[in-house]
């Protein structure tokens, strides 16, 4: 069972998602999800991480409802037109997490899927103090790409090689900012793997980017518990 918890970003309120382990967790793990914000597939996810032994918090996107697959995409378009806005609204998710008594000396890592596969490396490129960042299917154009020194996180990058919102030259974009940053990063690429391999709801969106796949899944979940195991 998740607990609501209620956050803010400025004068925005945001509505998270939390999934508490038993016993004492071993860190505090932001999750962002989808463009589509919080669902059962995230919300499944907060639970296998409890389950682990992490603390999960689930972030809110945009403190409003998502009618559908659809109507998601322009009110990401309203959120990332001030890229300084969208970080700060990251930043809020983070810092509700961190506030937690729980979470008093716990380290931070940060994963999120799709579109929160992007906001993962946004905190990462921003110099959150956070010990990971994952991304899966991830899209990875920034506004502000990270700069020499300043990403903290070890970074893991789970992409399906014909994923079209990530292309292989966005793939190269993104290893050459990271290594021009320092910065400490893991890539796994899948064969013929799509956008949102990791959701069993993708095939029937009737999208041709879209698609689940079983092994990708299973793989791409594995690497992120041995990249924590070495972290946590």
């Amino acid at each position: 069972m998740l607990e609501r918890l209620d956050y803010k970003d400025g004068d925005t309120a945001l509505t998270g998602w939390l999934a508490r382990p038993q016993g004492t967790p071993r860190a505090a793990i932001l999750i962002w999800p989808t463009i589509a914000n919080v669902g059962p597939a995230i919300e499944a996810r907060a639970a296998a991480l409890a389950e682990q032994g992490y603390l999960a918090l689930i972030g809110d996107f945009y403190g409003a409802p998502v009618a559908s697959f659809e109507a998601a995409s322009p009110m990401a378009g309203t959120l990332r037109a001030d890229w300084d806005a969208y970080r700060a609204r990251l930043r809020a998710a983070l810092a509700a997490l961190a506030a937690l008594p729980e979470a008093a000396g716990l380290k931070l890592g940060v994963i999120g899927y799709c579109m929160g596969g992007q906001a993962a490396l946004e905190l990462a490129r921003d110099g959150a103090d956070i010990a990971a960042a994952v991304s899966f299917h991830g899209v990875f154009g920034t506004q502000q790409p990270a700069k020499e020194g300043a990403v903290k996180a070890r970074i893991l990058v789970l992409h399906g090689d014909a994923d079209p919102l990530a292309t292989r030259e966005n793939v190269a974009g993104l290893w050459e900012e990271l290594d021009a940053a320092g910065a400490d990063w893991h890539f796994h690429s899948y064969a013929r793997v799509r956008h949102g391999f990791t959701d069993k709801g993708s095939d029937e969106r009737g999208k041709a980017f879209l698609g689940y796949n079983a092994s990708a899944d299973r793989q791409s979940w594995a690497a992120m518990l041995s990249f924590f195991d070495e972290i946590f």
